[in-house]
């Protein structure tokens, strides 16, 4: 049985555990061999259960946006990573973040952060795409004004007082340029509101943009 070459066919998506026994059902012992594997650097693990293959397999690898979403789910990516992602923001993030209904929870896999932040059940599936970012790896990731809603709500201190404040968190802290913050969809921002963590400041940043 050539493990590499079975092994190759799922190179571009992490690969629980199940999987990987259904690869090595050839095998007497499959767990030692997955501990074979894993000592060999032929896989590394993500976390209990969860894997990705190593270069000795192939150059194909999931995005980390797809690893992501499969390290604690339900989860999709938000926050300064969808935000640099859409283009909003000019840093570049090297953490990934994520947002789930479950507890918060952060992991550390081969040096990348993923970090995941609760949100309220009833407001957390709003505002999510889906996002194909290369063949056979598509990925949840909150839009444009979901991301930023998300970022207001998570971050804390921010409570937002005016219009005018609210601009400048826009403009000045966050840096997102005018024109791309009057592409927003405003009316289904406001649509989220009854449901909305931090609502006031919600409400305020979408008066600031309609004013733009």
């Amino acid at each position: 049985m050539n493990v590499i070459r079975e092994l190759s066919s799922y190179s571009d998506q992490p690969i629980s555990t199940q999987v990987l026994l259904g690869l090595l059902k050839g095998y007497s012992r499959p767990y030692d061999k997955i501990m074979e594997l894993l000592k060999q650097g032929v896989i590394y693990q993500l976390r209990r259960g969860l894997y990705v293959t190593s270069s000795l397999v192939s150059t194909n690898t999931p995005e980390p946006f797809l690893i992501a979403n499969h390290l604690y789910g339900p989860s999709y990516v938000s926050l300064d990573s969808a935000l640099f992602h859409w283009g909003l923001i000019p840093e570049r993030v090297f953490e990934i973040c994520s947002m789930t209904p479950k507890i918060s929870k952060r992991y550390t896999s081969q040096q990348v952060v993923y970090s995941f932040t609760h949100l309220p059940l009833a407001y957390y599936p709003l505002g999510i795409k889906s996002l194909t970012i290369h063949e056979k790896q598509t990925v949840l990731i909150a839009g444009p004004e979901k991301a930023l809603c998300d970022k207001v709500i998570t971050t804390a201190g921010v409570n937002l007082r005016s219009k005018q404040q609210a601009l400048a968190f826009l403009v000045d802290d966050l840096r997102i340029e005018k024109d791309q913050l009057r592409e927003f969809d405003l009316r289904t921002m406001l649509t989220w509101l009854p449901v909305c963590p931090k609502s006031r400041s919600i409400k305020l940043i979408i008066e600031a943009i309609a004013g733009l």
